[in-house]
């Protein structure tokens, strides 16, 4: 695989030189070396760019890098294109698939995902495991090729087996609904194992919900439901919360805590989430895991009411019941701290200092 020229061309280069581009570009490469300080950064932009010009394919690659990213230079797709072009041309992986990228995106060119495909393929036949997962999902999905499940699983299988954890998530679900190769759960299971484990959000959610209904050869297990719910929990995860909420609630793989059930609401709740939020208004109301609250519960069951969800009706009646058992008072209360949380929420979505 030839993602970066070799060390002895990067040897034609001062040191001073090799600090300088090394600093500027911010990429570690394998034969990069020097503590001399930067001159300047109009002298070091030059010799990058007299460089690419004359065919050094990693001065190539990283202007490539600089313009995509905006580093150091304005964003400007059409020349990253440019740059990333002349390093494919001459074999560099990395800058096979970000040209493939940019035709697939769009960037600096109009979108063609079989131009895409052609260089994302030739990243991905020198090993390069994002361009094999691009080209599992475009060959899954039909995009610049006909679909072919067989083509995806082959793939991603490449790319799981060098131990990167979208590919091996993906592999788990080709598995897990027999797309390329039969069904098969133990095997769709350990490779979602292997990707949560490296801490794949998605593979987490997915073997938390497989162990909590149980499926086919998979028996029900609420201890490691609750064990991957929380891991996905734990990385912020709204709809994992309240499942580790429901499960301290109702004593599913631990024993009952409404105490530790509340945080887990609260957390999924002021992310917005609906059910959680109907759920935290419900244990103010009848107290459970603290004193009861009828402000408090209308406040939630007023928010989660508002939203569409397919338990809105339920929601609005809840809310209803909790509102005739209060005094006026504590009615325009409720409703003015909805009001508020809704105004923070906004805020904090558009970037809005108090």
């Amino acid at each position: 695989m030839r993602s970066c020229v070799d060390g002895m061309l990067w040897g034609q280069y001062s040191s001073r030189s090799r600090a300088l581009i090394a600093v500027l570009v911010g990429l570690t490469w394998s034969a990069c070396g020097g503590s001399d300080a930067l001159d300047s950064d109009d002298q070091t932009m030059l010799e990058l760019r007299l460089n690419a010009e004359e065919g050094d394919v990693r001065a190539q690659f990283n202007l490539g890098v600089m313009y995509s990213n905006g580093e150091g230079v304005p964003q400007d797709y059409a020349e990253a294109l440019r740059w990333f072009r002349l390093a494919a041309e001459q074999g560099v992986a990395e800058a096979q698939f970000n040209l493939g990228l940019m035709h697939s995106k769009g960037e600096g060119v109009p979108r063609d995902n079989a131009k895409a495909v052609r260089w994302i393929r030739l990243a991905a036949e020198q090993g390069v495991a994002r361009a094999q997962v691009l080209l599992g999902l475009m060959h899954s999905r039909g995009e610049g090729v006909p679909r072919d499940h067989a083509e995806a699983l082959r793939w991603f299988r490449l790319a799981a087996e060098t131990g990167m954890a979208e590919a091996q998530s993906s592999l788990g679900m080709m598995y897990y609904l027999g797309q390329g190769v039969p069904q098969d759960n133990a095997e769709a299971v350990r490779w979602y194992r292997l990707a949560a484990e490296q801490g794949d959000e998605g593979s987490q959610i997915v073997l938390g919900t497989i162990y909590r209904l149980g499926y086919r050869d998979v028996p029900q297990d609420y201890f490691e439901a609750l064990r991957w719910y929380r891991l996905a929990a734990e990385q912020g995860n709204a709809d994992s919360q309240n499942q580790v909420g429901l499960m301290y609630f109702n004593g599913q793989g631990v024993p009952q805590d409404y105490i530790e059930a509340l945080r887990w609401f609260r957390l999924a709740a002021e992310q917005g989430l609906a059910e959680a939020q109907a759920k935290l208004g419900m244990m103010h109301f009848t107290g459970q895991g603290r004193s009861q609250d009828y402000v408090t519960a209308h406040m939630w069951l007023n928010l989660a009411a508002t939203q569409a969800s397919e338990n809105r009706d339920q929601f609005v009646r809840d809310r209803d019941q909790i509102a005739a058992e209060m005094a006026p008072a504590q009615l325009i209360e409720a409703q003015n701290r909805a009001r508020e949380w809704r105004r923070k929420t906004w805020a904090e979505i558009r970037g809005e200092s108090e």
